[in-house]
């Protein structure tokens, strides 16, 4: 090979974090961070890997056809849909497998709460091993064992199985919790991460509203173990779909690919990838990495008071589970199948809000105008102008739960308390689609850990509320914590920046 081929280089861009982290930066390098943070000594570092053109390398996963990358987020998308649809599909088959098992509605409800609480860990480790092994093996191996747990479910011969089921169930899912959004910052630049990270964020709600309807009708008419048999047909498609589909698009990863390339095609042993410079140990390795969601929880504000505001909302939505069965079958008499029905609701606000993507587009390329025009640069993206929607939703959210609340009573007709949980619905889209997207804006190293943070925290008050949630409800205290929570997102808009400078991890 020539000179010239062994000094091409592929660009990757640098850390983002400070100097008493260079160990931990050292092996997982960022997607696209900020110049400030590219290496500057290059010349120091004349065979490191990086990419030929930038996004235009074939080899880099932002050089697919357009096609090609919504193909990947949708199959990858599906993969959530059918984690949080099997969460909530559950609770339809209350009323069989309490009286068949013997046990109490509470103890059913458990399984519920086991399921959230795998969800909530099983990212902590797998969001950080995405960014250590890659995204594909994360994948088919969440979704193996997701498959392999929902066939002692449907096979149960008691409680206590169906419980030990719930909770590996939820483990072995929780990848696609977590790394659906580091995929789609790998596939997409900044400037194009609204309209996927709008799908990836359906996901979350679509699964446990639509999981009701049909969960409703199967435990009507049929065996409740119908219910778990779906859900089997379902996640065995999906893993063939990961594995036939979705290669790997972790960039560090294919760095390090095009590397053992190049030392092979020139038999030069120096060409290296940024990831493979870390001299410590495989379980060290992934023992700082499995850290950095806590880090970011504990060392992050806006990551923290975010996490906590999704976690609150998304507990309310799991409260639903409990608190559309008091409403609808003590107040109107409703039946199982009906119930499912109320859900639709919800689904029609969160559609709503995803209809409000092109509004929402525009607005985000209006601010971008008007940061070029007062500071003449181009290309002036921030990570607080994805915070626009999500301040709109804070408002509609307690406005929601508020006529939810007030208006269940048989004197009032039925389809107003659920006109106030579609407003919810909708105010709830809307704020979860912000939060991700500047989330993996924010932080583009760590988009997966970032994400693995808020799942984490989400879910595990998700598990919480269904349990007691029911006295929470009844008393207007949701609706009231929602509307102390709706100052944040404005805040953080307003000065986003002046923290994020001060941050470990973020772009600034």
């Amino acid at each position: 090979m020539t000179d010239t081929m062994e000094q091409r280089s592929i660009s990757v861009k640098g850390q983002n974090m400070k100097a008493d982290d260079a160990d931990t930066e050292a092996r997982l390098p960022v997607l696209d961070a900020p110049a400030k943070y590219q290496d500057q000594d290059t010349e120091r570092h004349p065979y490191e890997v990086q990419w030929d053109g930038g996004d235009s390398d074939p080899m880099n996963p932002r050089s697919m056809s357009y096609a090609r990358k919504w193909l990947i987020v949708f199959v990858v998308s599906l993969g959530g849909l059918d984690v949080t649809f099997t969460s909530s599909v559950y609770t339809s088959t209350f009323n069989q497998i309490t009286q068949e098992f013997g046990a109490s509605n509470l103890v059913a409800t458990v399984g519920l709460s086991l399921y959230l609480i795998g969800l909530s860990f099983g990212p902590m480790l797998l969001g950080p091993l995405s960014e250590f092994y890659g995204r594909r093996p994360i994948y088919l191996l969440s979704l193996t064992f997701f498959l392999i747990w929902l066939v002692p479910e449907a096979a149960a011969k008691n409680i206590a199985t169906m419980l030990v089921g719930r909770f590996l169930n939820g483990l072995s899912g929780s990848a696609f919790m977590s790394i659906v959004g580091g995929t789609v910052g790998d596939l997409f630049n900044r400037e194009q991460l609204g309209p996927p990270m709008t799908v990836f964020t359906a996901t979350v709600f679509v699964g446990p509203s639509v999981a009701p309807v049909i969960g409703g009708f199967i435990n009507e008419y049929t065996s409740w173990r119908w219910t778990f048999y779906l859900v089997i047909i379902w996640s065995a498609i999906d893993l063939v779909l990961v594995a036939l589909l979705v290669p790997e698009t972790y960039h560090p990863i294919l760095l390090r690919n095009k590397a053992r390339k190049l030392r092979k095609e020139t038999e030069n042993a120096r060409w290296a990838a940024p990831m493979e410079k870390t001299t410590k140990s495989i379980p060290r390795t992934i023992a700082l990495a499995t850290q950095r969601p806590l880090e970011l929880l504990v060392f992050e504000p806006m990551c923290l008071n975010l996490c906590v505001y999704s976690a609150l909302l998304l507990g309310i939505v799991y409260l639903f589970f409990g608190a559309f069965n008091v409403v609808f079958s003590e107040t109107y008499g409703f039946e199982l199948w009906q119930q499912g029905l109320v859900f639709l609701g919800l689904l029609v606000g969160m559609l709503c809000g995803a209809a409000c993507t092109p509004i929402v587009s525009r607005n985000y390329m209006r601010l971008i105008r008007k940061r070029e025009s007062s500071t003449g640069e181009t290309g002036g993206s921030e990570p607080e102008y994805r915070l626009p929607p999500t301040i709109a939703g804070s408002m509609l959210a307690p406005v929601g739960l508020f006529m939810f609340a007030w208006t269940c009573f048989p004197s009032v007709h039925w389809v107003v308390p659920i006109i106030g949980s579609s407003i919810f619905g909708m105010g709830n889209f809307l704020i979860f689609t912000g939060i991700f997207t500047f989330k993996v804006e924010a932080y583009p190293l760590y988009a997966a850990s970032a994400l693995a943070a808020n799942t984490f925290l989400r879910c595990i008050i998700g598990s919480i509320f269904p349990l007691f949630g029911i006295q929470m409800y009844r008393k207007h205290l949701l609706a009231f914590l929602t509307l102390a929570m709706m100052p944040f997102p404005y805040l953080f808009f307003r000065y986003g920046s002046k923290i994020r400078q001060r941050s470990r991890f973020a772009s600034t």
